[in-house]
Parts: C-alpha cells; sequence; structure tokens
C-alpha cells in the first residue's frame, strides 16, 4: 500500500513536470492560505485548481457568442431566409471565380 502511494505520487510528478512561478503580496498569500486550509487542501493544489478553473472560464468566456433574443431570432431568420446577392456580392464571385480558374 505504501509502495504504491509512492509510485502515484512519482506517477504524478511526471505529469506536473512545468514550473509556473509567480510572486504574491504577502495578504493574497494568507488568503489563500486560509481558503487552502477551509478546503482541506495543500496550496499547490488549492492553488492549480483554482488556477485552472480561472483559465477554462476565460476560455469559454471568449469561445462562446451569447446573443439576445432579438438578435437569435434575426440569425436564424437569415439562415432560414437568406437574402438575394446584390449586385457587388455578385461581382465578389465573378472576381474570385475567375482568380480560381486562372
Amino acid at each position: 500500500m505504501v509502495r504504491s502511494r509512492a509510485l502515484a505520487r512519482t506517477d504524478e510528478q511526471r505529469r506536473r513536470s512545468m514550473r509556473l512561478g509567480f510572486r504574491v503580496h504577502s495578504g493574497t498569500k494568507v488568503l489563500v492560505e486560509r481558503a487552502a486550509a477551509l478546503e482541506q487542501r495543500s496550496l499547490t493544489d488549492f492553488c492549480l485548481v483554482a488556477l485552472t478553473d480561472a483559465a477554462q472560464q476565460t476560455i469559454t468566456r471568449h469561445e462562446s457568442l451569447v446573443l439576445s433574443e432579438r438578435d437569435r431570432a434575426v440569425f436564424f431568420d437569415a439562415l432560414v431566409h437568406p437574402p438575394k446577392p446584390n449586385a457587388r456580392l455578385r461581382r465578389a464571385f465573378r472576381l474570385a471565380k475567375e482568380r480560381v480558374a486562372s
């Protein structure tokens, strides 16, 4: 049992081979230490989970498009009933087709 825990710890250390170091004010460290203690986690584990969660939320926020009900209706209406191409669009298609053909 002790051997398997040691192997698991070594495996975890291998997966966490990259370092990310930064300095914080003493008040911030005290705050984070208190939060980690309240969750009964190590400081490193608490920071890693919090940092990963914050990064994932930021990525999700930037990769998501949130439309109002009105915008959604306009978008789907344009998909279902696309406008007829105007002269500029027809000219752009013609020029593109000529470039691809040559």
